[in-house]
């Protein structure tokens, strides 16, 4: 494969950037931290004199090839002291940098890499970063930094709901983000229902969100791509840092395993607000606890090795009547192997799992759900040359899915053995991505994705007449389930159903003038396995499933155009997109539908089509003491399935209808000001249009009962959502770099008290009679306090 992928690539390369008479030489290498060797991802890499660069991918490495001479390098990341040198390129030289921290990093907040480099030359767009210092001065609820809450403050990014730590990017639903840590798949992002995410900030390294324009080498999902990487580890020294917060606290180590070619990285979180309970009499625990760990070794010169992981667990108990666990874990091996100055590879073998787990002491049952897969992926980078550079590879993912299995607790409780039908699919991947410098002033980004998915043999699989899960009652007017006719049983390497599916991806920048540019992107991508869930926000139990005889993967077509401008030397810079998405085969749900412990989930799932579209602005403050951005978007998401045939009325009687994720207005605005040395100010204000919600408009009475009667779906909404958070950032000792330093942070989340409607729900007061509204919400103000350090 690997030869077949090189022969396709020197082809392409003689092709469209023919030899010429003068040599060509490649300077090339890694990029790291000085204090730590730790590599950093993104480093632009300038020859000015010919106005060519390169970045470091995202372990490091460096490749650029330029004809023969003598040029001055520079080498830039913000954050870090800017290194220029002069380099004589009279053969292959191979040259590693070590970045020093800026005397004005504590200054440091950024959102995106090099913007001038990122936003305006590159066709990249729909792609922002973010980076863990910006992450831990945002004011977070209960004091804790979370990356899921950062990045929802970024246009076209929204939250699944108050507390909640789902997202859903440009209209898509949650189950609609490929979410990945350090490669591998994250199936549930949070912590507590939602209160904390799974990520701790003082592992990560570098965070991307692509909501369009995304490369080739993503797939499987049809919304967005969260790609996060966590820190090597010091090889140089040991250090530690961590905090102690209100409800949690969290500590991270590093150090060598061997001076400058081994390190390892370990990090722990957990919370501990349940341990004060039993002082109030109250025999209910809910918290958490997560861990990141990271061995690194370089082997030689052309060969580096890495072991990470994470694993989390969620504990929610109710006295002895009910007790919740759910977590995630994952282990992924990563090689990564220089074949040439020219050529990057990187093979990756990754666990991941997800499981679910529910005892119901007061009817004396366990329930246990979950998914996992294991995923082999080998990537290659080849810098072809200056004009040309290509990323192409293989993924292969294996899945489990286990809907539910019901275990008695006790032998005489009554309740029989109970196991649901698990599911088993391949999904498989080729593609092929190429940056194309084609002049000064056009750049182009396009790639091809050639996607499988394969769902395997199970033990027991309805069979429908007509093929027909779902019935129509032309009577009543509305969708039942239809009896299957037979079983069918297979052996596991038995192939039920097959999908196939190219999914071309292209990008476009055109640069205006040294200081603007405008850029189109178009994507197809396909999504193979699906989350049911009738509720808004992801919630622990939802429960995957694979495409197959009945479910049908969605496939999605998007296009954005863009504007990017930078003013006074990049002091500032305004970002300007419209997209456009359309999404075949989203799963849509009867009237009535029961999810949970279902195994005839066809029986209730319709495919229909979604579509959203909207125009995003981020105006950004780069430079000086006070720094932030402000982000808005427009937008509309709705979502259809019509009748299957003439006589059918479809979902909503056909008619597009709002999606729990339509958002028309989102306005953040963040900031950040180095009052002075010791003082830092920050503080985000967020409104959002209220969340779409179907309310009764009506009620009849039937045997003396009062029978409320709905409006179309989701043509109403919750009130508007808004709040401003504040926190104050106090280092006693600023100029400490040495030994033991500490950070004070206060925070206020929601500082004016507002009581956003987590939920509406109506009834009938049991007093008068009367029909009342009540609405649920979850925070008010909520101060916190913790206290940062690190050695």
């Amino acid at each position: 494969m690997k030869y077949f992928f090189c022969w396709c690539i020197c082809a392409l390369s003689l092709a469209i950037n023919p030899l010429n008479a003068q040599s060509k030489y490649t300077l090339s290498g890694t990029i790291s931290e000085e204090k730590s060797n730790e590599t950093l991802i993104g480093v632009n890499i300038i020859f000015p004199e010919i106005s060519a660069g390169t970045t470091t991918n995202e372990y490091g490495f460096y490749s650029i090839t330029v004809p023969e001479g003598t040029y001055t390098i520079v080498i830039s990341y913000l954050g870090y002291s800017t290194i220029s040198e002069t380099i004589t390129l009279t053969e292959d030289i191979t040259k590693n940098f070590n970045l020093a921290d800026a005397l004005e990093s504590l200054d440091e907040v950024v959102i995106t890499e090099n913007i001038e480099k990122l936003n305006i030359r590159t066709p990249q767009m729909s792609v922002n970063k973010l980076t863990s210092g910006t992450i831990k001065e945002i004011p977070v609820v209960l004091g804790e930094s979370d990356i899921i809450k950062a990045i929802t403050l970024l246009p076209g990014v929204t939250s699944a709901g108050e507390g909640a730590s789902g997202f859903n990017v440009r209209g898509g639903a949650a189950d609609q983000n490929l979410i990945l840590l350090d490669e591998a798949i994250i199936y549930n992002s949070s912590h507590l229902f939602g209160f904390f995410s799974v990520f701790n900030p003082d592992a990560i390294k570098d965070l991307k969100l692509y909501k369009g324009g995304i490369p080739a080498r993503y797939g499987g999902r049809v919304s967005s791509v969260l790609d996060i990487y966590q820190k090597e580890g010091n090889s140089k020294e040991f250090h530690a840092n961590g905090g102690i917060g209100i409800v949690s606290s969290r500590l991270l180590v590093e150090g060598p395993i061997k001076k400058d070619k081994g390190s390892f990285l370990l990090g722990g979180r957990s919370s501990y607000a349940h341990l004060f309970l039993p002082l109030f009499d109250i025999d209910n625990k809910a918290y958490f606890y997560d861990l990141n760990t990271k061995l690194s070794y370089k082997l030689n010169d052309n060969n580096n090795i890495y072991l990470s992981g994470y694993f989390g667990r969620d504990v929610f108990k109710i006295e002895d009547t009910f007790e919740n666990t759910y977590g995630n874990a994952v282990i992924n091996f990563r090689w990564n192997h220089l074949f040439s100055n020219k050529l990057f590879s990187n093979l990756s073998l990754i666990y991941s799992d997800y499981d679910y787990n529910l005892r119901l002491n007061f009817v004396e049952f366990d329930w246990v759900s979950g998914i996992q897969n294991f995923n082999l992926k080998y990537d290659f980078k080849h810098y072809l040359s200056n004009k040309i550079k290509l990323q192409y590879g293989l993924n292969s993912i294996y899945y489990r899915f286990n809907p539910g299995e019901i275990t008695p607790t006790v032998e005489s409780s009554g309740i029989n053995p109970f196991k649901l039908t698990d599911k088993y699919a391949f999904e498989n991947a080729l593609y092929l991505d190429a940056e194309h410098k084609v002049s000064d002033k056009l750049a182009l980004s396009y790639g091809l994705r050639l996607s499988s998915f394969t769902r395997l043999g199970q033990d027991e699989l309805n069979i429908y007449e007509n093929d027909q899960a779902v019935l129509f009652n032309d009577d009543f007017k509305i969708y039942e389930k239809a009896e299957p006719i037979a079983t069918e049983t297979y052996k596991r390497s038995d192939v039920i159903e097959s999908f196939y599916n190219l999914e071309p991806r292209a990008s476009l920048s055109y640069q205006l003038n040294t200081k603007s540019s405008v850029k189109l992107s178009y994507n197809r991508m396909a999504q193979y396995i699906h989350l049911l869930s009738n509720t808004s926000s992801p919630t622990p139990l939802d429960i995957w499933t694979p495409s197959g005889k009945y479910v049908k993967p969605q496939l999605l077509d998007q296009y954005a155009v863009g504007y990017f401008k930078n003013f006074n030397d990049n002091a500032y810079s305004l970002e300007l997109e419209s997209f456009y998405k359309d999404v075949k085969n989203r799963i849509d749900y009867i009237d009535g539908a029961n999810l949970i412990a279902n195994n005839a989930i066809e029986q209730v799932i319709l495919n229909g089509k979604s579509r959203a579209y909207g125009l995003e602005l981020l105006l950004r403050k780069n430079e000086g003491r006070f720094k932030g951005w402000l982000a808005y978007t427009l937008s509309r998401s709705e979502q259809q399935t019509p009748g299957r045939t003439a006589n059918e009325i479809g979902i909503n009687n056909g008619n597009w209808y709002k999606t729990p994720f339509d958002k028309t207005h989102d306005i953040s605005i963040t900031g950040n000001y180095q009052w002075n040395e010791k003082w830092k100010i920050s503080s985000n204000f967020l409104f959002q249009t209220g969340q779409p919600a179907t309310f009764p408009n009506g009620q009849y009475s039937y045997n003396g009962l009062s029978i409320p009667n709905y409006s179309n779906r989701n043509s109403d909404r919750l009130p508007a959502y808004h709040r401003l958070d504040i926190a104050l950032n106090y280092k006693p000792k600023p100029n400490k770099t040495k030994g033991w330093q500490g950070e004070w942070v206060f925070g206020f989340y929601n500082i004016y008290n507002r009581r956003n409607a987590a939920s509406i729900s109506f009834g009938q007061n049991e007093t008068t009679n009367a029909n009342e509204a009540t609405r649920l919400s979850i925070f008010g103000i909520v101060p916190s306090i913790s206290y940062n350090f690190k050695l």
